[in-house]
């Protein structure tokens, strides 16, 4: 059964965390490091990448790595997506500012804080009660009353408020969802982690053309943790795990030189996406 939460504004809600001056120059540093030199060109993508504090969504324990260029892990065995992940599909959904969105997949509420910044109204789905109540709390306190959270199947969507001019999908499904494709407005896109495999996918992006017509595009190599629901992946043995104090291959700043050379592999694939990017029906 599905349940809205509420994420409006308390009598005295805190203020927008004004994280301390070391923060925050970690987290320019990271956005000017890790996302803007790496090929993330939106002025509003990176400007919502500034403003929004990913330590307040993270366990206490594991704050001091929120700056990392890489997932880290949260409760329930899920994860807080890499920055330049939740840059790179943000910016792939062309905003414009004003927009309809919905998230699949809300985990922390961090990624749903980053779109608060460019879209008029979020609405976010996350099958884990523990999470969506955690991440509706946070972005109250935060001051984003215009993210709506779901607790739900999200492969289902959230038709009372479609069509949407974009979704975004933050797990990886064996296929695209049809019932997320027909929530889609005509022109509106669709960025989902799919592959065979639930370990591993590949990033895509869906346009709609027309009442019937899709295109296809592929994007990136990526990994997400799978896609549960009606129209995902069939729930089996998934069983939570508890955050680790210190995050493997994860330091404070840039992470291990392995994450380092993915990172540096990802980027000149990116950089050739333009030219090489293969295009099909969805």
């Amino acid at each position: 059964m599905s349940k809205q939460l509420r994420t409006l504004r308390s009598a005295q809600p805190s203020n927008r965390n004004p994280a301390d001056e070391a923060f925050s120059k970690l987290r320019s540093e990271m956005v000017e490091r890790a996302i803007a030199a790496r090929g993330v060109r939106s002025k509003q993508v990176l400007s919502a990448m500034r403003n929004v504090p990913r330590e307040a969504f993270l366990p206490h324990q594991l704050r001091e790595f929120a700056y990392s260029d890489c997932p880290l892990p949260i409760e329930e065995g899920q994860t807080i997506s890499q920055p330049y992940i939740v840059a790179f599909m943000t910016e792939a959904l062309a905003l414009e500012g004003g927009e309809r969105v919905l998230e699949i997949g809300t985990g922390s509420g961090y990624a749903a804080a980053i779109l608060a910044e460019i879209a008029g109204d979020v609405y976010t789905v996350e099958r884990i009660g523990q999470l969506a109540e955690k991440a509706a709390a946070t972005l109250a306190d935060l001051g984003y009353d215009n993210v709506h959270v779901l607790h739900g199947d999200g492969t289902k969507g959230w038709p009372d408020h479609a069509p949407y001019d974009g979704i975004i999908v933050a797990a990886g499904g064996p296929k695209i969802p049809e019932t997320l494709k027909k929530q889609l407005k005509i022109g509106g896109r669709l960025v989902i982690p799919v592959g065979n495999d639930p370990k591993i996918q590949e990033l895509v992006r869906v346009t709609r053309i027309s009442e019937n017509e899709y295109r296809r595009e592929d994007l990136a190599d990526v990994r997400f943790v799978p896609l549960i629901g009606h129209e995902g992946w069939v729930p089996s043995d998934h069983r939570p795990t508890v955050a680790p104090s210190r995050p493997d291959g994860c330091d404070r700043r840039r992470g291990s030189r392995r994450r380092r050379r993915l990172r540096n592999r990802a980027s000149r694939r990116r950089s050739a996406l333009p030219r090489h990017h293969r295009r099909r029906r969805a």
